[in-house]
């Protein structure tokens, strides 16, 4: 009885293992996408979204959710992102669910974008977001996005001149 009991123990133990490594992975997927993108690394954006995304920022934009390329989100951020001096996307609060090669994730956001302005040189957004994600072989890949914004502070003009910067480029 003590050997069934401990083989029962010892399995249940292996299947939380995995499935906390599971939540690890995808966990970090959404992660490493926040802070590859900080760093301007858009082909390591590139990579952690599925061959097709749907993005959705119409909580912010009013502008309806699309089906879009990794090439042609990473081609949008640029247009106004490295006309930052620096962004900084922090995220948190995460509650993830898997159900096998499926995952949702809920995280909350903040983006801090700083462009030196004698009005303000810092621009705020906050929301949350939801992902999900699909395991193709041993990586996960995101296939939706969508934020909920909530509200922004600071210089709200700073996008422009990040755009402007860029143009200039």
């Amino acid at each position: 009885m003590k050997k069934l009991i401990s083989l029962f123990t010892l399995t249940i133990c292996l299947t939380l293992n995995a499935q906390e490594m599971e939540q690890s992975l995808v966990q970090s997927t959404v992660t490493k996408l926040f802070v590859a993108t900080d760093q301007e690394d858009w082909s390591l954006v590139e990579a952690k979204f599925a061959d097709q995304v749907n993005l959705d920022y119409s909580s912010m934009t009013g502008n309806p959710a699309a089906e879009v390329s990794p090439a042609e989100i990473t081609s949008s951020w640029k247009t106004v992102l490295p006309g930052f001096d620096h962004t900084h996307h922090q995220i948190g609060n995460f509650i993830t669910e898997i159900i096998e090669d499926k995952a949702h994730v809920f995280v909350y956001g903040t983006a801090s974008h700083f462009l030196e302005d004698e009005n303000g040189s810092v621009w705020t957004v906050v929301g949350s977001y939801d992902f999900d994600l699909e395991k193709t072989g041993s990586n996960w890949k995101i296939t939706a996005m969508t934020f909920n914004y909530k509200f922004q502070n600071g210089n709200n003009e700073l996008i422009q001149k990040a755009i402007e910067n860029v143009s200039k480029k």
